[in-house]
């Protein structure tokens, strides 16, 4: 079985446009732990693993 698209990184405005929230909100959201914390892939890139974010969503829409 092939996960790739599970394994798929997104960047923020990826994230931004998934849950129509602005990058201050997703951030605060994240230091509250209120939302998937960002993987670093570096100091100035972070990215967030497409399947928590999607099950992120799933859970406010149950």
């Amino acid at each position: 079985m092939n996960n790739t698209g599970n394994a798929r990184l997104l960047r923020i405005t990826d994230v931004m446009e998934r849950t129509t929230l602005s990058r201050s909100y997703i951030y605060a959201k994240v230091r509250r732990g209120e939302f998937p914390a960002p993987i670093s892939l570096g100091s100035k890139c972070s990215r967030w693993h497409v399947a928590d974010v999607d099950a992120w969503i799933r859970e406010r829409q149950s």
